[in-house]
């Protein structure tokens, strides 16, 4: 019976370079990252005769990753499985031996103790179905063997993964639990891919594809027509991922990159939301996008009865349009009198949006797949206080990374239910509802939006929509299922189809 690998033990020869001096092989540190959170058992393993320089090298990066580490000579087999079941005890799964191929005289000691053996840089080929002994020629490729192994002990009954983006996002989402190599409650194995490895050989194990794509572009070109789509350069990765999908019809992606599109355009995501205007009955609050108004040049004689027309009225926000993946795409300003538009630092073309007083209290939105949640935030003050920071400013428009730091204030705080801001109910039967509206509209399975209470009006205004978000304020034990859950879901009913 073929059973899942339950540990991973990592030999000098894989990690340590060929130079002769202490330092690692440069893929070694994205390999011990990625495995760190993977819930599996973790070891560096050094020989007696390693200079003490490396295995003070190895031990650092072993505590810094959290890794064990054991001393095996690979001459006896009885030591070294002693050493490891001291050290793990009963694991629920077989442990995975990395090594190089110039020792091999300890493959056959150690495979005979059940292990299974994984040689680096070895010439030869090995078929997974009838050996022990296996072979890769990259680093890179032992997360791909690993899930291999697993798929393989579970049979049909689970569902692969496949997923890229930045290795800081990564990191947030993994450390979480998120990423599993292990098969979840709802039978979903997770696979990093990586461009370094022709994306092919590891595409023909995954049956899901995940992606952050906006974290692979290059450029944006925003389209001036609302029926086409903006023009957008990936990195030469994504662009080989986004072919393998367009030409592979079996390939699930979740979700097609053109759904994300919108999500990238500020304008383009305000005219959705007038749409809004659908779901909202009499007898509860109105939910609907904030006032707006596309701008190409911030001294056009008549910026002024544009903005009275557009409803708009000062103090304003102005945002650029490319809503994120570029440089910049989050450097805007709260605009409090018309001459401060004049040489104002927001890239353009930008999208001035009415500033909602809302009591320092913004509503983070989570929509994974027919599950709705929200947590509560601090957020920028009410017009009286800005105009205080401004007049501070010299009168100037505030100026701020919305990603870095938002102008706020002691003066205003918050009520003690966070279901309520300005004395108005947070409605979330009226935001799910909305979340609905929006997940149908845009056709896309894990997103996020932001949500203010007006004051006065009680009205709840979504300022901000974004693509596979953090969710980083919703405990663990509750949106890591049901991020599993969304995906499973979503593959289902593909199957369906």
């Amino acid at each position: 019976m073929v059973t899942s690998v339950g540990g991973v033990i990592l030999d000098e020869s894989v990690l340590i370079d060929n130079s002769g001096t202490a330092a690692l092989r440069p893929e070694a540190l994205s390999l011990l990252r990625k495995l760190r959170h993977s819930n599996l058992h973790l070891a560096i393993s050094y020989s007696p005769a390693l200079s003490n320089d490396k295995v003070s090298l190895l031990k650092k990066m072993a505590m810094q990753y959290s890794f064990d580490c054991f001393i095996l000579d690979g001459s006896s087999m009885d030591d070294a499985l002693k050493v490891v079941t001291l050290a793990w005890g009963d694991i629920g799964g077989t442990i995975l031996y990395l090594v190089s191929n110039h020792k091999n005289d300890c493959f056959n000691q150690l495979s005979n103790l059940g292990w299974i053996i994984v040689v680096l840089d070895a010439e030869a080929s090995a078929a997974f179905d009838n050996s022990t002994v296996l072979c890769i020629n990259k680093l890179q490729e032992l997360l791909l063997t690993i899930c291999h192994l697993n798929i393989k002990a579970n049979g049909n009954n689970v569902v692969t993964v496949g997923y890229v983006m930045k290795p800081s996002r990564e990191e947030d989402f993994a450390k979480r639990g998120a990423f599993p190599i292990s098969s979840t409650p709802n039978g979903l194995i997770f696979l990093p891919l990586t461009f370094e490895v022709p994306l092919r050989s590891q595409l023909q194990h995954v049956d899901i594809v995940l992606h952050k794509a906006t974290d692979e572009i290059i450029s944006v070109e925003l389209s001036d027509s609302a029926e086409s789509s903006s023009k957008i350069t990936y990195t030469t990765g994504m662009q080989e991922l986004r072919r393998y999908m367009e030409n592979n019809s079996d390939c699930f992606v979740i979700d097609p990159l053109d759904k994300i599109y919108p999500v990238l355009d500020r304008l383009k995501i305000q005219q959705i939301l007038l749409g809004l205007e659908d779901i909202n009955a009499e007898g509860r609050h109105t939910i609907r996008g904030p006032h707006f108004l596309k701008v190409n040049n911030f001294n056009e004689p008549d910026l002024v009865l544009r903005l009275s027309k557009a409803k708009l009225f000062l103090p304003s926000i102005v945002k650029p349009q490319i809503a994120c993946g570029v440089a910049d795409a989050h450097s805007m300003a709260i605009v409090f009198r018309v001459e401060d538009f004049k040489d104002l630092g927001v890239p353009l073309p930008a999208v001035v949006q009415e500033y909602v007083d809302h009591s320092s209290t913004l509503f983070k939105i989570y929509v994974l797949g027919e599950k709705v949640f929200y947590a509560v935030k601090k957020s920028t003050p009410n017009v009286d206080i800005l105009m205080n920071l401004s007049k501070k400013n010299g009168l100037g428009p505030l100026l701020f990374d919305s990603l870095k730091s938002l102008p706020t204030s002691t003066e205003q705080s918050r009520s003690e239910d966070p279901s309520v801001a300005n004395g108005h109910h947070f409605d979330l039967g009226l935001v799910t509802d909305a979340a609905n509206w929006l997940a149908r509209k845009l056709d896309l399975t894990i997103f996020g939006f932001d949500v203010v209470i007006q004051e006065g009006t009680g009205d709840h205004v979504i300022v901000d929509v974004n693509y596979l978000p953090s969710f980083k304020e919703v405990p663990n034990d509750v949106c890591i299922p049901a991020f599993w859950d969304a995906i499973k879901m979503k593959f289902e009913s593909r199957q369906r189809k």
